[in-house]
């Protein structure tokens, strides 16, 4: 075949092996071989990328093209674009449809959200059924004026990063309620910093309008200090007074909501690929798992075989927010669903697959891929200039918490005149603070891909247990200069890594050998992680460290051993040191970069 026969095809930047080979309509066993003729051992299920895909795609006869995504996809980070973007980028626009735009409510504690949103599903819930909604559920629709508008009934900000954390994007709209009478409180501020790194369109509902307290033009000058400028002042963030109590001005808020939505252009394929959101799901001891998913593209049907997460199954019955059961539900539906093996997380995404053979081989394939990787690669601060570099970064996201906001003020200021000086990366505080570093600062970290900064203040045992976890970078510090100053040597490339002592064990020692004129060793019993032969010693004797330095050897019997764990006796001799007391504890500590 000469290279003027060759067809051209579009791939993406990653696919499947059985994919390539239906869009090569080669055999899967062809495309394997061509795989494991240029060195790629892939099984049917392996995801493979552009360049490895387009080698096989020319051999059988092709000539291969990157899947060219839309600018604004170019542009965000992909845990930014919202999902239903991302799932109409391989829909053809003349099968897009409108679809109900997806709200959630965000806000302060006690400032209204559940009442709130209580209020509009009373007057609004399609249906009128007695008593409101018969069974409480994670999402809900209503009908206004003929349109839909799901509604996303969950606990707050930290529930809404969750789920961007984890690929999705927890609504189209947010609505942040905001109580006349109190105003913005710190975690409203944080729930609009949520909002805004998800560049989610913000509408305020000011709630309690009827109480006397009400000072609705304080609430929108403290808005604007946030960011979020008052459209009747020049600016546009939509602010609608109601009263969640009295039922005024519901009316109002659905209309802003609907308003903004037709400015986001809120679309999905109906006919197209099936793909959405779990928004909760528990096991139900007579029924099973029940899953409240949300779809955002497609129609699912009851015999469906669905994948979400590493859940899977076939859909064995479907209702929808009322508790009635159904057949069917198409885009923007939030429906509860039986059939799955397990419970997935909230923010999980879901997906149709062929069947549940399908479905199992796709979870092997993640498994075994997550013990290769188990932690993604997040920003550091020593690997930003790196990064920056390469041009895969132009942005430097942080969360910034002080102990008082005497301190906050400086830092923020000094952090973004950092920004301003330097032309080609842009300083983005995403959320600044008084207070403890929180699971929710590292959330937000998470799914934003950015670097937690605390002056003066910890880290809570869950946050680092989190941060752990997702890969996030926590740097405390006690001197402001210091702060600042890492930061502009990060973006500068002149930051070292940070190097910390990691104490990973205890012994206590019980007896002393002689081992030669000049030398003794240590019998000791371990008390507390392991004793490593690569590892510094330090020991301590009546609270006081008489000698810092290296192991000379290490035994288990007459073995030497490279290390000895908790419970277990062992022979100790060091370098430099010889004069062991009954008593001494010996601990055992490495020198590591700092992970957080």
């Amino acid at each position: 075949m000469s290279d003027n026969d060759n067809k051209q095809i579009v791939l993406p930047f990653s696919i499947n092996v059985r994919d390539l080979a239906d869009k090569l309509e080669a055999s899967p066993i062809q495309v394997i071989k061509v795989l494991m003729a240029n060195g790629v051992m892939a099984s049917i299920n392996q995801t493979v990328d552009f360049d490895t895909a387009a080698v096989v795609a020319s051999e059988l006869g092709f000539e291969p093209e990157l899947e060219q995504v839309a600018e604004d996809a170019k542009q965000e980070d992909q845990g930014e674009i919202p999902l239903w973007r991302q799932t109409i980028a391989g829909e053809k626009e003349k099968d897009l449809k409108p679809r109900p735009p997806v709200i959630s409510m965000l806000g302060h504690v006690d400032h209204g959200k559940t009442s709130l949103l209580d209020a509009i599903r009373q007057t609004n819930v399609a249906g009128g059924e007695e008593g409101g909604i018969t069974q409480h559920i994670g999402a809900y629709q209503i009908d206004h004026k003929g349109r839909k508008i799901t509604f996303l009934d969950t606990p707050g900000h930290a529930a809404f990063t969750s789920m961007r954390a984890r690929g999705a994007q927890g609504a189209d709209i947010v609505v942040l309620v905001v109580a006349a009478d109190d105003g913005v409180m710190p975690q409203t501020r944080e729930a609009a910093n949520h909002a805004m790194a998800a560049k989610v369109p913000i509408i305020v509902a000011m709630n309690k309008m009827d109480l006397p307290a009400a000072n609705p033009e304080l609430v929108k000058r403290q808005l604007s200090e946030i960011g979020l400028v008052p459209d009747d002042w020049d600016g546009d963030t939509i602010v609608v007074p109601v009263s969640a109590k009295k039922k005024e001005g519901l009316d109002d808020l659905l209309e802003a909501i609907l308003l903004v939505a037709d400015n986001q252009k809120i679309e999905a394929n109906p006919n197209g690929k099936i793909l959405g959101t779990v928004v909760e799901a528990e096991l139900d001891k007579t029924r099973g798992v029940m899953a409240t998913l949300l779809l955002q593209n497609g129609t699912i049907k009851v015999g469906d075989t669905i994948l979400a997460g590493k859940a899977l199954g076939r859909i064995k019955a479907m209702f929808d927010y009322r508790g009635e059961r159904i057949t069917q539900a198409g885009p923007s539906t939030p429906i509860v669903v039986m059939g799955l093996n397990d419970v997935p997380a909230a923010g999980d995404l879901f997906r149709k697959v062929a069947s549940e053979k399908d479905a199992r081989a796709i979870v092997a394939d993640l498994e075994s891929r997550e013990q290769t990787h188990s932690v993604a690669r997040k920003t550091t601060l020593e690997d930003l200039f790196e990064q920056l570099q390469a041009g895969e970064e132009q942005e430097l996201r942080l969360i910034v918490k002080a102990d008082v906001q005497g301190s906050l003020e400086p830092i923020v200021n000094s952090l973004n005149e950092i920004g301003d000086k330097e032309p080609d990366v842009s300083i983005n505080i995403l959320h600044a603070e008084t207070g403890n570093i929180t699971e929710s600062d590292v959330m937000l970290a998470a799914a934003s891909d950015a670097i937690v900064v605390g002056f003066a203040v910890d880290a809570d045992n869950a946050a680092e247990r989190l941060a752990e976890k997702e890969g996030v970078s926590i740097r405390l510090y006690t001197i402001i200069y210091r702060l600042t100053e890492d930061i502009e040597k990060a973006i500068k490339g002149m930051l070292e890594p940070e190097m910390v002592e990691k104490v990973i064990g205890r012994a206590k020692v019980l007896a002393i050998f002689k081992v030669s004129k000049y030398s003794t060793a240590a019998g000791c019993r371990v008390i507390d992680g392991e004793l490593r032969r690569n590892g510094k010693i330090r020991v301590i004797r009546n609270s006081e460290v008489v000698y810092e330095g290296e192991i000379g050897s290490l035994k288990r019997g007459k073995d030497d051993v490279r290390e000895v764990r908790e419970g277990f006796e062992c022979g100790v001799s060091l370098k430099q040191f010889h004069e062991f007391e009954e008593g001494d504890l010996l601990e055992c500590y490495v020198i590591e970069q700092q992970k957080f």
